[in-house]
């Protein structure tokens, strides 16, 4: 790893980061929060202040390596969410263990929160904290690839650092202009799903809010009891669709509005999603009906769509207390949140593809047992997956299981009973935001010990950044053969 090409870049992405700190004054002013633009103006400062203090002090401008994107985009994310928890903290709405919490939550877009009631809060606040969602949905980092022109050198290594799933679509030749396409078909759906729910009558404001945290699939909201604030069935019809729409590669929603209209259908990974989403819905709105806890059909299928898409894209989103749904329907959406939203979409969890690969190799392992001396391949959308890939996968699932288990191991021996402390790292790792019993949909994680934040916080960059990215630098082989700038070689 370079020190210097790494201070350098992550310099500047600070500069250019408190420039977000900034946005939510333009909400202050319209609100007349004037008090909120010290606590924002103030965060922004340290934010410019930290990067150019990198870039002058420390940076050297380097190409960067592939050690050094892992770095970048670690560092980049933990230094967000460091900076990101300053306005909470000037605000004196909480502690810095809750801060930092609060704002891991947001730039993962998990949707677990550590408040009991949203409303009290500054709109400029609750801004923020949706903003800081949208932002992670597609990957700042990524988005400092699209618009600093610095950034470009090394952009590879931190494409494929940031962005989630086995393997990575590249829409253009230069990896900037892939960053761009991918923000510009976020920013258009987010766009649309702000119309539509102003249609529904929501405020421009918090029709904004929700729309950032929609496409993030983060389900933060500017409301205590989430969208069933709203008691709207059009508003969760809309937000339902755009749900569905942010699980999904959004290189297939690029190549879908680029005139490739069967790019979805010829998905192995989409289809799957899509059956596994809708056999979800079906049995939850049939066991809710059974067990008497809605007597309407149209009812049930309202709720029980929101609530699987809302778990299987990791959104978090709440319409309704799944927690006192039949013990069927509370299994079915505790396992649809391992699963997640597709490779390349905004959704955590394990990822559908990652499923798709591992049901194929266990299916040619029983083929050998019957069959020894066949020869068994396995194929995604017609193409041979490669070894690498399946190796990749098979290693993540095994990491997966062993961040789990010591996670859970952790939380629970902290005095959290086991249904809470497990589904808490499931909610966490998974990037999703609830979990069950007192982690619940109408539950916080105000009342957990401060090392289960800790942990839970860590479960939640881990998540985000898909395991080996950050199991890479805990790594001492990672750190041997670090390598100094002349600069810095000289200075000391």
């Amino acid at each position: 790893m370079k020190p210097g090409a790494v201070s350098y870049v992550l310099g500047w992405f600070f500069i250019f980061f408190s420039g977000a700190l900034l946005l939510p004054g333009a909400i202050a002013i319209g609100f007349r929060e004037y008090s909120s633009l010290w606590v924002f103006g103030t965060s922004a400062a340290i934010s410019s202040l930290t990067g150019a203090l990198l870039v002058r002090y420390l940076g050297e401008k380097e190409d960067l390596g592939h050690r050094d994107g892992f770095a970048i985009v670690v560092f980049g994310w933990l230094g967000a969410s460091l900076l990101g928890a300053l306005p909470y903290v000037f605000s004196g709405t909480m502690g810095f263990i809750d801060a930092f919490f609060e704002s891991v939550s947001g730039f993962t877009t998990t949707g677990s929160t550590v408040l009991s009631s949203i409303e009290p809060l500054p709109k400029s606040l609750l801004f923020w904290r949706s903003l800081t969602q949208w932002l992670g949905g597609m990957g700042i980092i990524i988005l400092s690839l699209a618009i600093l022109p610095v950034l470009g050198v090394g952009g590879m290594q931190l494409y494929q650092a940031e962005m989630p799933g086995p393997t990575k679509d590249r829409l253009a030749p230069r990896i900037q202009d892939t960053a761009r396409i991918l923000w510009g078909v976020y920013i258009f759906f987010t766009l649309l799903e702000t119309l539509l729910l102003v249609g529904g009558g929501l405020s421009v404001y918090e029709a904004l809010c929700h729309s950032f945290t929609t496409m993030a699939t983060g389900g933060f909201s500017t409301r205590t009891a989430s969208v069933a604030a709203f008691n709207s069935a059009y508003v969760d019809y809309v937000i339902t669709f755009f749900m569905f729409v942010a699980g999904i590669n959004f290189t297939l929603h690029y190549r879908f509005l680029t005139g490739r209209l069967n790019a979805f259908w010829r998905s192995e990974e989409f289809r799957f999603y899509l059956w596994v989403g809708l056999g979800a819905t079906v049995i939850c709105t049939v066991f809710t009906i059974i067990y008497g806890i809605y007597d309407d059909p149209l009812t049930a299928v309202r709720f029980g769509a929101f609530q699987v898409w809302s778990i299987m894209t990791t959104t978090g989103f709440g319409t309704a207390d799944f927690d006192l749904w039949p013990p069927v329907c509370k299994l079915l959406l505790l396992s649809l949140m391992f699963l997640g939203g597709c490779a390349g979409s905004t959704g955590g969890g394990i990822k559908q593809i990652r499923l798709v690969v591992f049901l194929k190799f266990m299916r040619v392992q029983l083929q050998r047992l019957i069959h020894p001396r066949a020869v068994g391949t396995i194929k995604i959308d017609n193409h041979r997956v490669d070894h690498e890939v399946l190796q990749g996968v098979l290693g993540f699932l095994a990491l997966y299981m062993t961040v789990f288990v010591v996670a859970s191991l952790i939380v629970t021996a902290q005095g959290v009973d086991l249904i809470t402390g497990t589904s808490a790292v499931i909610a966490t790792l998974n990037n999703i935001g609830p979990g069950l019993a007192k982690v619940g949909p109408t539950q916080h994680f105000a009342h957990l010990p401060a090392l289960s934040k800790v942990v839970l916080s860590f479960c939640m960059l881990a998540g985000r950044l898909e395991l080996y990215t950050m199991a890479v630098l805990l790594s001492p082989a990672y750190w041997q053969g670090m390598r100094f700038s002349r600069r810095q070689r000289q200075e000391s």
